[in-house]
């Protein structure tokens, strides 16, 4: 099976990798490695696939050193022309899209590079699949279509029309742009809402990094809405996976296509996981209360009966096991931004 990962230096992406990989697949990667954040990170996370250079040349493939089934690739999902030679050359069975514009909050400053990426880049990734057919797309969307719903748990099947942030509303639109491809060209498609990921070599622009960086400074953490939020907070070892579990779960039909959401489904206050954090950190933390962000929400809660009876798996990592590993992470010699 060879498998196409967007977003391969990403959080998700190169762990997801590391998946497919141990379990015999064949994988290209390819990232932009954009400096949306410090890219030191994305770095480290390819060194630790085998993917090591003192500098990346764009188009330049290389060979993993650990893994021999693993090339990688810098190149934008939207270009258009780079896409088109990679489809040509390689062909693939399976392609997993995690290539994305990341972040609520920077939506609001930098509008143009979530359609850029977001939008275009998926039309040029849908258009490859059209071109040089694939068995299965698998896309990243994400739980924040479901913007303010009151009704929890948030279900697959709720309305996610109104979203409150340019990056939901750019994840809807892949989710109704890759209906309309299966729709007119038959191409099997399957978006995953992810619920609030953390974990080992996380981003630092998400709570778990950010938190922890300014406890151990002794720095105030800015705790949004007054505290009065929650998040259906979910190990990234279960985000993978549910992704490797659906990969050969194609849909089929008219309109081949099919969205699920990948959460724990267990909503945790952010003032117990702060708690927790500072549990495992040892130290506590200085709380700086802040008013509700424009775009953001006050709850997420998945409902991930859907993706149990088609997978037979649920996510379970309980969270002071999962901080637990974030941090032993965190304080280690592996975390190229610990210091």
């Amino acid at each position: 099976m060879k498998v196409l990962v967007t977003g391969a230096a990403g959080f998700i992406g190169s762990r997801l990798m590391h998946a497919l990989l141990d379990g015999g697949a064949e994988v290209v990667g390819i990232d932009s490695l954009n400096d949306y954040y410090d890219v030191r990170l994305k770095y480290a996370r390819l060194a630790a696939l085998g993917i090591a250079a003192d500098g990346f040349v764009y188009g330049e493939e290389l060979r993993s050193a650990k893994y021999p089934s693993l090339r990688f690739r810098t190149l934008r999902i939207e270009d258009r022309d780079g896409m088109e030679r990679l489809f040509a050359e390689d062909g693939f069975d399976i392609v997993v899209n995690l290539a994305a514009q990341a972040g609520v909050r920077y939506s609001l400053e930098n509008p143009y590079a979530y359609i850029e990426s977001n939008i275009a880049g998926f039309v040029t990734l849908l258009e490859c699949c059209r071109r040089y057919p694939v068995r299965h797309l698998v896309y990243a969307s994400s739980s924040s279509v479901y913007g303010g719903n009151e009704k929890v748990p948030f279900s697959e099947e709720d309305d996610v029309n109104m979203p409150v942030s340019l990056y939901a509303a750019t994840k809807r639109s892949d989710e109704l742009i890759a209906r309309t491809y299966a729709r007119l060209y038959k191409i099997p498609s399957t978006g995953l809402r992810f619920f609030t990921v953390y974990g080992e070599w996380g981003r630092p622009d998400m709570a778990p990094m950010l938190f922890t960086r300014a406890i151990l400074d002794g720095r105030p953490l800015k705790v949004f809405n007054y505290g009065d939020m929650a998040r259906d907070f979910t190990y990234v070892g279960d985000i993978v996976e549910g992704v490797v579990r659906l990969l050969d779960k194609a849909p089929d039909g008219d309109i081949p296509t099919d969205i699920f959401n990948i959460g724990c489904g267990h909503p945790v206050q952010l003032l117990d996981f702060i708690r927790t954090l500072e549990t495992a950190l040892g130290r506590k933390a200085v709380l700086d209360m802040q008013p509700m962000q424009a775009g953001d929400v006050p709850r997420t809660y998945a409902d991930t009966s859907k993706l149990a009876r088609k997978t037979g798996y649920s996510p379970q990592t309980d969270l002071r096991a999962g901080i637990g590993r974030f941090v032993e992470w965190y304080m280690s010699d592996a975390n190229p931004l610990r210091d």
